[in-house]
C-alpha cells in the first residue's frame, strides 16, 4: 500500500491519556494534543485512504481499534481499516428519498433473510419486495459484533458495518439496489448500550457512567462529565449512516432506556441534526423510536415541547391484535385479553375483552394512555390527542423480531393461526390509520421460526447466555432441552427464510392477499387516512367479529370458528377484496349486513 499512501489526518478523543500513537500499516506515529479541543489528539501519517489498517496505542498499550472506525475487517477486536466513502460508485438513478407517512415498512435481518446471509444476497430478493409493494426496508442492526451470527443488538463499533454481511461497500450496494427499485432503507441503530464483548470505548474515555444503571450495566454517558463528546460520537454515527450510506431513516432501539437528565434531551438534539441534514440533502430523512413509554411527546414537534421524532412503534396495537387472534393472556397480554389484575378502581376503565382492546387501540392509538398496567403494577402512558396527532406517527404491526424472537421457541403466529386469521390480521394492519410494518416472511405466512441466536467467541459468555435463556423460560414452565441453543448453528439455520414456500399453498394465496391489500392502499386513500378521530370500530366480543370504518370503506373480520353476519353501518356497494369469503351480502338478505364464514375477512365500500 506504500505506493498509494498519501498524508492522511487521524484524530482521537482520549482525555485521560498522557501519550497517544497512531499505528498505520505497522508503522507508529506520535499524536499531539489539539490546542483548541481538550482531550483530542491528532496526527498526519502516510496511509492509503481506501485500505490502510490502523489503530491507536494509549500510553504505550496494546493496539486498539478506532472508536469511529468505518470498517473492522478482522472483527471488533482487530485493527481498523480506512474507508474512502467518496470512492464508491453509486448508480446514476436519481433518488429523492421516501417520506414515512403513507409508506409500508418491511423489517428484515440480513443474516437470516437468505441462506447466504449477506447484503448482496438480500439485494437479489429486492424484486420480491418491490412486487409486494413495500416502500421502505428496515434493516436490523448491522454494526460489528464478535462471531458470524447474531441479532445485531450486541454491536460495539457504532460507525462500522459487520464484515460477514459484506462490510461498508456491501451495505452501500444494498442501499443502491433498493433505491433503483424505488425502495427506501431504514437502519436500526442502538444507542442505549453496547455488546458484552469487543467494546473498547471505556479505555478511551468516559463513554459510560455509573450515574445511571440499565439492564446492561452502566449507562451510556449522555449527561455526566464528558457527555458532550459522547453525544457528538453518537450524533456523528447517526448522521454518517444517513450521509455516507444514503440511508433514508433510522430506527432507534429502546429509547426509553436512554438515561438522560440534561435540559436538552439527546433525542431532541438528534432530531434537530437529522432535520438539518435532510434540508441540506433535499431528502425527507426521519427517525422512528422504539419506546415503551406510550408518550406522545416522543413524536410531538420540538416547537411544541416534544422530541421531534417522526414516529414510534406501538406495541399496544400488536399486543391487542395478538391477544385477539390467539387468546393468549400471560404476562403483558393480560390487559389486552381483558384480564387486568389490579385494584377495582384502577382497572375500571380498561376494556373487558381482546376485541374491545383492539378497537380501543385502533381509535385511540394505545390501550395504556394513563390506565392501569397489570404487568407493570402501576398506571402507564399518556393520552394521545387523536384530533391533532396523525396515526402515521405510530407503527402498527402483527409481528416484529422482538415479538417473535423473544418467545421461547421463536414461533411465528403462523404456527398456530389459520391462513384466514392471518389474512384478517393483515387487513387490520394494512388498512389501519398507522404506518404498517411487516416482519420478513410474514407476507406468505412463513413456517420457519425466528429464534434467538448468538455466536459469542468467548466460551464463558456463550455458556452464560445459553443458561440464562433456559433459566428465563424455566420460570414459565419450559424444560431446558426444549429451548433452542442460541449458540447452535442449527438455531440460525432454522430461523432462515425458506424461499421455496411462496411458490406453494397456502403461502401463495396469503402472499397474493398481502399484495392486494398494499395495492388497495394506493388506490383508495381513505384506507391510509391517518386521522384517528375518523376511525370507528364496532365489534361483538362474544361472536368475535370486528368491523373497522375507514370513511366509506369497511374492514370486516370474523375471527371466530363459526360463520357470522356482521353489520356494515352502511349499504354495501362494492367488494374491494376478500379472503375466505365472497365478501358480498346474501342475494336475498339486507345489503347493510355481510355474511362471513369462519376466519375470513373482506374489505368493502358502502354508502349511506
Amino acid at each position: 500500500m506504500a505506493d498509494r499512501a498519501t498524508p492522511h489526518p487521524f484524530r482521537l478523543w482520549a482525555p485521560e491519556a498522557r501519550h497517544v500513537e497512531v499505528e498505520v500499516d505497522g508503522a507508529r506515529h506520535p499524536m499531539h494534543a489539539v490546542p483548541d479541543r481538550p482531550g483530542w489528539w491528532q496526527a498526519t501519517a502516510p496511509a492509503d485512504p481506501g485500505g490502510s489498517d490502523y489503530g491507536f496505542r494509549l500510553d504505550g498499550g496494546e493496539l486498539l481499534p478506532d472508536p469511529r472506525s468505518a470498517r473492522q475487517p478482522y472483527g471488533p477486536d482487530g485493527p481498523s481499516r480506512l474507508v474512502d466513502h467518496a470512492a464508491f460508485h453509486w448508480s446514476d438513478t436519481p433518488w429523492q428519498g421516501r417520506a414515512l407517512p403513507g409508506s409500508v415498512l418491511y423489517e428484515l435481518h440480513i443474516g437470516t433473510f437468505t441462506p447466504e446471509g449477506t447484503f448482496d444476497a438480500a439485494a437479489e430478493r429486492l424484486d420480491h419486495l418491490a412486487g409486494l409493494g413495500v416502500h421502505l426496508v428496515e434493516l436490523m442492526p448491522v454494526c460489528p459484533f464478535p462471531g458470524r451470527h447474531g441479532w445485531g443488538y450486541d454491536g460495539v463499533s457504532l460507525w462500522a458495518v459487520h464484515e460477514p454481511y459484506g462490510g461498508p461497500d456491501g451495505l452501500k450496494r444494498f442501499v443502491d439496489a433498493a433505491h433503483r427499485r424505488g425502495i427506501g432503507v431504514v437502519l436500526d441503530v442502538v444507542h442505549n448500550h453496547l455488546g458484552p464483548a469487543g467494546n473498547h470505548l471505556p479505555r478511551f474515555g468516559p463513554y459510560f457512567t455509573d450515574r445511571h444503571h440499565t439492564p446492561w450495566g452502566a449507562a451510556v454517558n449522555l449527561d455526566a462529565p464528558g457527555s458532550d463528546e459522547v453525544r457528538d460520537y453518537l450524533l456523528g454515527s447517526a448522521l454518517a449512516w444517513l450521509r455516507d450510506y444514503r440511508i433514508d431513516g433510522l430506527r432507534l432501539d429502546a429509547v426509553h432506556a436512554l438515561a438522560d437528565d440534561r435540559a436538552t434531551p439527546f433525542l431532541e438534539e438528534l432530531s434537530r441534526e437529522v432535520d438539518r441534514l435532510g434540508a441540506a440533502t433535499g431528502r425527507p430523512l426521519f427517525l422512528i423510536a422504539e419506546s415503551d413509554l406510550n408518550d406522545p411527546r416522543t413524536t410531538a414537534p420540538r416547537e411544541a415541547g416534544g422530541l421531534g421524532l417522526t414516529a414510534q412503534w406501538s406495541d399496544d396495537f400488536h399486543h391487542a391484535l395478538h391477544a385477539a387472534l390467539t387468546g393468549e393472556s400471560q404476562g403483558y397480554y393480560a390487559d389486552f385479553a381483558g384480564r387486568p389484575d389490579g385494584p377495582p378502581q384502577a382497572v375500571a376503565g380498561l376494556p373487558r375483552g381482546p376485541l374491545a382492546a383492539l378497537a380501543r387501540t385502533l381509535t385511540r392509538g394505545w390501550l395504556h394512555d394513563g390506565t392501569w398496567s397489570s404487568f407493570r403494577q402501576r398506571t402507564h402512558g399518556r393520552p394521545l390527542d387523536r384530533h391533532r396527532t396523525p396515526g402515521h406517527r405510530l407503527l402498527g404491526y402483527l409481528q416484529t423480531h422482538d415479538q417473535v424472537g423473544n418467545r421461547a421457541l421463536g414461533d411465528r403466529i403462523s404456527a398456530t393461526a389459520s391462513p384466514g386469521l392471518l389474512a384478517a390480521a393483515a387487513a387490520l394492519v394494512l388498512a389501519s390509520p398507522f404506518t404498517p410494518m411487516l416482519f420478513m416472511g410474514e407476507e406468505w405466512g412463513a413456517a420457519t421460526p425466528w429464534q434467538y441466536f448468538t455466536d459469542h467467541t468467548d466460551p464463558d459468555l456463550a455458556e452464560a447466555v445459553r443458561q440464562g435463556r433456559r433459566r428465563e423460560f424455566a420460570q414459565h414452565g419450559w424444560k431446558a432441552e426444549e429451548i433452542p441453543d442460541p449458540q447452535a448453528r442449527s438455531t440460525v439455520a432454522a430461523s432462515t427464510l425458506d424461499w421455496s414456500e411462496p411458490d406453494r399453498e397456502p403461502h401463495r394465496a396469503l402472499l397474493a392477499w398481502y399484495r392486494e391489500l398494499i395495492r388497495l392502499r394506493s388506490a383508495h386513500p381513505a384506507l391510509i387516512d391517518p386521522d384517528l378521530s375518523a376511525v370507528e370500530a364496532r365489534y361483538d366480543e362474544a361472536e368475535r367479529w370486528l368491523v373497522v370504518h375507514r370513511g366509506p370503506y369497511r374492514v370486516a373480520a370474523n375471527l371466530s370458528a363459526e360463520p357470522r353476519t356482521v353489520p356494515l353501518g352502511g349499504v354495501h356497494t362494492a367488494t374491494l377484496a376478500a379472503f375466505g369469503c365472497p365478501g358480498a351480502p346474501s342475494p336475498s338478505g339486507p345489503r347493510d349486513r355481510l355474511p362471513l364464514p369462519a376466519a375470513s375477512v373482506a374489505v368493502v365500500r358502502t354508502t349511506g
